[in-house]
């Protein structure tokens, strides 16, 4: 009896010490301190791994920009090449106002480049010929990225000519919730960084478009406005097969109907 009073006091101190919680269970401990080990070793690969893909991708960037110079030179003896990629993209052909698109038949080249070191941002140049719009050949927007996701953007300030630029990117006050014919020009878009200041967050989807999706193979789009062509005019032929077809089942009915008068 003695000696369980004895294990019954050893236990209460042992509680006390622990504020009356359970005593904890010192392999468990262990168990946890090893897996953040295990844990913190792997980010570290992890962290090793990125920097080893960016390093792999910058040095294919260098691989790919005289391929893509190759590209834009043939891209410029196809006339409104850019303008159709534009116009055949379901989410780029709503930014184009029918304005801009007089203008985007100017438009002779696009460049989408990354900084040297990947992860630091990216340029879009748009590359114009001489026209009466504006006196800006180049007009560049650039994403720089800075600490905790804050993004700086800059864009050329674009020089328009005399009577131009009204209807294609100067903001207009808003009336209501309504939104201004300006606001929903491609090149609104491309002063927006003037706008709203040089710092601020932001997921900006029409660079994200220009960059991911267009860029690398604008020939999917252009190539879409040529394929709804050919479909269009299949399905002329088709109507007018059924047509004939139809036509021969007619004449069929009315020559039954004569002879059951007969």
């Amino acid at each position: 009896m003695g000696a369980d009073k004895g294990k019954k006091q050893k236990s209460g101190e042992v509680k006390e010490e622990n504020n009356g919680a359970e005593p904890i269970d010192g392999e468990l401990v262990l168990s946890i301190e090893k897996l953040q080990e295990i844990q913190d070793e792997l980010e570290k690969i992890n962290e090793e791994a990125s920097e080893k893909v960016l390093e792999v991708e910058q040095k294919f960037n260098e691989i790919r920009k005289p391929v893509y110079n190759k590209r834009n030179d043939v891209i410029k003896s196809i006339p409104d090449f850019w303008l159709t990629a534009f116009m055949s993209h379901p989410a780029l052909s709503e930014l184009l106002t029918e304005e801009d698109q007089k203008i985007f038949k100017y438009l002779s080249d696009l460049e989408v480049e990354d900084f040297e070191d990947v992860k630091s941002g990216y340029s879009i140049t748009f590359k114009f010929n001489p026209n009466p719009y504006f006196e800006d050949t180049n007009l560049t927007k650039t994403f720089t990225f800075l600490e905790e996701g804050i993004t700086k953007i800059t864009a050329t300030s674009i020089k328009w000519k005399e009577g131009m630029g009204i209807a294609n990117g100067v903001a207009e006050e808003k009336k209501g919730n309504k939104r201004s014919h300006a606001e929903e020009s491609f090149f609104t878009w491309f002063n927006d960084s003037e706008h709203k200041g040089d710092m601020y967050e932001i997921h900006d989807e029409v660079a994200d478009i220009i960059k991911d999706d267009l860029w690398p193979n604008p020939l999917t789009y252009f190539n879409n406005e040529a394929d709804e062509e050919d479909l269009e005019v299949d399905d002329d032929d088709d109507d007018e097969e059924k047509g004939s077809d139809g036509s021969e089942d007619d004449d069929d009915e009315q020559d039954d109907e004569d002879e059951d008068e007969d």
